[in-house]
Order: structure tokens, then C-alpha cells, then sequence
């Protein structure tokens, strides 16, 4: 059984920055898909940032590309994303999530293509 957790979230000011990290267990393989997913209120939830683990292929969002950084560490099993010159509209619930087994490809942002979800952890950018 794969388990998730989420750390780091919390409230900073326009342009600040913050580190999420998600402890992940349970993985069979060392390739595995790890995404990170935010939901802000009365919106769909959408898929920010994904790596291949072990390869270290990585894939973003328009909205965040050139601000936030997925990375891994697999010294420690987990999967980390830097989020720079963070703004209101970032402003959501933040997941990771994980398809064991996967080089995340075309699916990477879809929600329902992964299989084992953390808890989330709050972020918030006051306007």
C-alpha cells in the first residue's frame, strides 16, 4: 500500500516563497509518476507539477512554469515542489499524488488517472 503526507504549506506574502514536501511509502519500483494537484475553493482540482522518479522527467503548468520547481529526493522518499513569486491566485489546497509504476506521460495533469492521494496542505497568498 502506497501512503502520502504532505508538509510545508502555510501563508506568505505576494513574491514570497514556500517548499512543499510529500513523504512518500509503500513504492515497489523506483520509477514511479509523483504529481502535485491544487484545488482553491469553488474550482476544479488541477494538476501544477509532475516527475518520473529515479529519471527525474519533469512536467508543469502553464500557470506555473518558470516559478515552481519539482524535485526528489530519494535519499529520503520525497518528492518536493519550490514555489517562487507566489501569488493570490495560488492560493489553494495543495496534493500529491502517485501512479506506482508510471513515466507519467500525456496524463500527467489528470486527475483521475492517479491512484494514491495524500491529505493536502493549505496555502494561502493574501491579497
Amino acid at each position: 500500500q502506497v501512503h502520502l503526507v504532505e508538509s510545508g504549506g502555510g501563508s506568505v506574502q505576494a513574491g514570497g516563497s514556500l517548499r512543499l514536501s510529500c513523504s512518500v511509502s509503500g513504492f515497489t519500483s523506483v520509477t514511479n509518476c509523483v504529481g502535485w494537484f491544487r484545488q482553491a475553493p469553488g474550482k476544479e482540482r488541477e494538476g501544477v507539477a509532475a516527475i518520473v522518479t529515479y529519471e527525474r522527467t519533469t512536467h508543469y503548468a502553464d500557470s506555473v512554469q518558470g516559478r515552481f520547481t519539482i524535485s526528489e529526493d530519494n535519499t529520503k522518499d520525497r518528492v518536493y515542489l519550490q514555489m517562487n513569486g507566489l501569488n493570490p491566485e495560488d492560493t489553494a489546497t495543495y496534493f500529491c499524488a502517485t501512479v506506482p509504476l508510471s513515466r507519467c506521460g500525456g496524463r500527467w495533469d489528470v486527475r483521475s488517472w492517479y491512484r494514491y492521494w495524500g491529505q493536502g496542505t493549505q496555502v494561502t497568498i493574501p491579497e
